[in-house]
């Protein structure tokens, strides 16, 4: 059996000395989109920050395909949260889609003809061939979303993590996005994905990870659907919430 693209193995971060993650261990694999879904402040970003090599974990262990010695940074497509990017910056769109293969290019060297197919199938796959040439501060805020996910995909990893990516999107960009998402996974990459999107993660992801702290629990929409007390306990919400009556029509 090969190994998990993902694997965190009892990771623990401290961010200014206060734990933010505790003893955290899960697994993506290839051909999966698995969504992590938990409150604010439960480290979902702090989570895929560490997978990402930005944060250093004060115990556990991480891999890479197996690989714990592996540059995570340059091995690893991520798509921050769009208000981390600067926007402000003069660059066209295909220019910050370009800037996903920093890591493979190195310092020195320009791009080549295949660094260019690369870049045109993420525009491609994100429909924003059109805009190759627009000044990215010129872009809805949709149409950014759009960009960095392209960005990502320009480094040709089968690993991909996304933080929180239908936040603040309208209905045809978030369902262009899932769809998207989706078939990646069918192409057998590895797709990990925070989000608030509820619903979206109940439909479109393979398995779902309930993070607060630490993993809470994983596995198929449907057997943690079942789980009332799981999610009232996880996301801190009472008998009458909605998302209890969402799970309801799920499970």
């Amino acid at each position: 059996m090969s190994a998990p693209a993902l694997a965190l193995r009892g990771v623990s971060v401290e961010l200014g000395g206060r734990p933010v993650l505790r003893d955290a261990t899960l697994e993506v694999a290839r051909g999966e989109l698995v969504g992590l879904l938990g409150p604010n402040g439960a480290g979902k970003t702090t989570l895929l920050r560490t997978a990402l090599g930005l944060l250093r974990p004060a115990r556990g262990r991480i891999e890479v395909d197996g690989d714990a010695t592996r540059r995570r940074r340059g091995a690893i497509g991520y798509v921050p949260q769009r208000h981390e990017f600067a926007w402000e910056f003069p660059l066209s769109v295909e220019e910050v889609v370009m800037s996903g293969r920093s890591g493979a290019l190195g310092l020195l060297r320009r791009p080549r003809v295949e660094d260019w197919r690369l870049v045109d199938e993420a525009l491609e796959r994100v429909r924003m061939s059109a805009l190759r040439e627009r000044p990215v501060g010129q872009l809805s805020g949709g149409q950014r979303q759009r960009v960095l996910v392209a960005r990502a995909l320009a480094l040709g990893s089968p690993l991909l993590l996304l933080d929180e990516p239908f936040s603040g999107l309208d209905l045809p960009t978030q369902e262009l996005l899932t769809d998207l998402f989706v078939a990646l996974a069918r192409e057998d990459r590895a797709v990990l994905m925070s989000t608030h999107d509820l619903a979206a993660a109940i439909d479109g992801c393979d398995r779902l990870a309930l993070i607060d702290g630490t993993i809470v629990a994983s596995g198929a929409p449907r057997e943690l659907a079942g789980e009332r007390e799981l999610w009232r306990r996880v996301f801190g919400i009472g008998e009458r919430s909605p998302l209890l009556r969402l799970l309801e029509a799920v499970a």
